[in-house]
């Protein structure tokens, strides 16, 4: 991931809670770009902008830190998997509420067989995994 983004023109990096954080955090550090952290409902002070979505298992809600991103803030978004794409979708939707523009999503996994990475692309959003893990 370092190499692929080292070149890259972005401001800031988003990483989704929990398992997210691992891969954010180390790019945010070694990139020297700040981290945005989204995270699960009530785990931010307030104010937060907040997120409902249905996930394949059930339903959750995401928040981020109101003000974590701007016009003009161009973020790499990074999870650990793209299963459903709901997740990174939620995500991009808050990011994009507060005036950010979501380069590209970045995972370790994509399930591509769960069309999660076909919903975030059709959103206009690039994805990008390290490798995929096709069938049941």
């Amino acid at each position: 991931f370092i190499q692929r983004y080292v070149d890259v023109d972005f401001t800031q990096v988003a990483a989704i809670d929990a398992r997210g954080f691992l891969v954010g955090s180390i790019i945010a550090y070694a990139l020297n770009k700040p981290l945005i952290l989204v995270r699960k409902k009530d785990k931010l002070p307030p104010p937060t902008l907040h997120q409902d979505f249905s996930m394949e298992y059930g339903h959750t809600s995401l928040e981020v830190q109101e003000g974590c991103c701007g016009p003009g803030d161009r973020i790499v978004l990074f999870d650990d998997l793209i299963a459903t794409g709901h997740t990174v979708l939620a995500a991009s939707k808050m990011l994009r509420e507060s005036g950010g523009r979501i380069l590209e999503a970045a995972a370790i996994i994509d399930l591509p067989d769960l069309q999660g990475s076909t919903l975030v692309q059709d959103s206009e959003i690039p994805v990008f995994a390290l490798c995929a893990f096709e069938g049941h």
